[in-house]
């Protein structure tokens, strides 16, 4: 939903108030990643940021059921658990953007006829949820070996009522904030895969916001690199 408001929009660096200070080049929060947790997935990942925690797992690709069966490329699936009870309208909402994310760098062209299924369970809510969720993804891709034309990665974006641009905010500042964006790039050219928008916001802040995302990408997607060089180097 778009807004009339023209505010001058800046950008400030403010330290969660689940987590440690940020630090001065780079207004997000703490990230910690550990892949291949669990046994049954074909890969698995760990995300945090702050104190948000997403476990992903993969499964796939793997046989699909006659009627999903796609022939020219892989059926996508993806499912997210919230931490208590049953998933709700907006569990099915992250579903749908997450798996649109996906389907935008999975090659399932190179396995037709098979499913590549993404469960999320989410662990612990502190804000930015759905970006968190896009990173656990990721990683958890990555450690299952599905063939992707690049990574991507999800960054959150809040506008407050003056205009203040927050990067990665935390559910207490997603509550107060007059708009909240969250945006998924890939790692080849920064490009758009996916928004999602709530609040009131003008074209000039929408714009900021994006570029703001895309700047921060960097940093998220140089802890994914130097995550998966400590972890390699390991094995």
């Amino acid at each position: 939903m778009e807004g009339t408001m023209q505010t001058e929009t800046t950008i400030r660096a403010e330290s969660g108030i689940e987590s440690g200070p940020r630090g001065p080049s780079c207004s997000l929060r703490h990230f910690a990643c550990e892949q291949n947790l669990l046994s049954r997935p074909d890969g698995s990942a760990s995300f945090l940021q702050g104190d948000t925690s997403v476990l992903a797992g993969v499964y796939g690709p793997a046989e699909v059921k006659v009627s999903k069966e796609i022939f020219n490329k892989a059926t996508l699936e993806v499912t997210l658990r919230p931490k208590i009870g049953l998933p709700g309208v907006a569990e099915k909402s992250r579903e749908r953007l997450i798996r649109n994310t996906c389907e935008a760098v999975v090659l399932g062209a190179l396995h037709p006829r098979t499913s590549i299924t993404v469960v999320l369970q989410v662990v612990s809510d502190a804000g930015s949820l759905l970006a968190c969720c896009l990173n656990a993804a990721c990683m958890a891709l990555v450690d299952a070996g599905v063939p992707m034309r690049a990574l991507f990665c999800g960054v959150t974006c809040a506008l407050d009522s003056d205009g203040t641009l927050l990067l990665d905010p935390t559910a207490k500042q997603e509550k107060e904030a007059r708009a909240v964006l969250t945006f998924a790039l890939d790692s080849v050219e920064r490009k758009l895969l996916m928004s999602t928008t709530k609040g009131l916001y003008s074209d000039a802040e929408l714009q900021q916001c994006l570029a703001a995302a895309q700047a921060a990408s960097q940093h998220v997607f140089r802890f994914y690199r130097e995550s998966l060089q400590r972890r390699y180097s390991k094995s």
